[in-house]
């Protein structure tokens, strides 16, 4: 078998596989952890010192520490002390807490970014600071932070191959079955990453697009 027909008979399996597992793995995770970046951001910018420590202190604990030591704590680390978690509610779990650390700091800086005026304005017509946040502060905050979120997304849904790790069934896991199968491994791990990097591709497109909406938004 040579190369050519090794990719046309694994590029199928790799896409599908990509498109079902990997494709959705980030997006819940992506989602779950972009829930956890606002609350941990809110946290972060509070001046309740005991909330703001904690944040810190989470923040420190995910960027200073590997993805992969991560993954391996909440899939064979956990099972120690007693909690059996599955292989894709533990990538889910250790994907999103990732994804919380980061984000977090990409919203801070963007709630940040946004002028003190708009937090006096707000108070000025009788407007509460929850009230202020969640309808003046955060929707020009989401403009600023979308190309950075953006870039984290895809980067997660590089990440993800880090998954098979432990045994998720995703995009680079089959492609470790068909290598393992046929023994080309260096024709299956390329037809991987060209899957890997036509995904990036369209998600740059989109996120492209999204910015020069947001961008014509603005404008008005």
């Amino acid at each position: 078998m040579d190369l050519w027909d090794v990719f046309l008979s694994s590029v199928g399996p790799i896409a599908l596989a990509g498109l079902i597992g990997t494709i959705p793995l980030a997006l819940i995770s992506f989602a779950l952890g972009l829930a956890l970046a606002l609350g941990v951001a809110l946290m972060r910018i509070s001046e309740h010192r005991l909330l703001s420590g904690i944040a810190r202190v989470y923040i420190s604990i995910i960027r200073g520490t590997p993805l992969l030591v991560q993954l391996f704590v909440i899939f064979y680390g956990l099972p120690s002390i007693g909690v059996l978690v599955d292989p894709w509610p533990s990538a889910i779990i250790a994907l999103s807490l990732n994804v919380g650390g980061y984000a977090a700091e990409i919203i801070r800086a963007a709630i940040l970014s946004v002028p003190k005026g708009q937090w006096e304005a707000a108070y000025t017509v009788g407007m509460g600071r929850s009230r202020t946040l969640a309808r003046v502060i955060l929707p020009q905050a989401a403009r600023v932070s979308v190309p950075p979120l953006s870039n984290t997304f895809i980067s997660l849904v590089k990440d993800t191959s880090l998954t098979s790790l432990i045994l998720v069934t995703e995009l680079f896991r089959v492609a470790q079955q068909i290598a393992a199968f046929n023994y080309k491994f260096m024709a299956v791990y390329l037809t991987a990453a060209l899957v890997y990097w036509v995904f990036c591709l369209v998600l740059s497109a989109g996120q492209n697009l999204l910015e020069k909406r947001l961008d014509r938004n603005v404008a008005r």
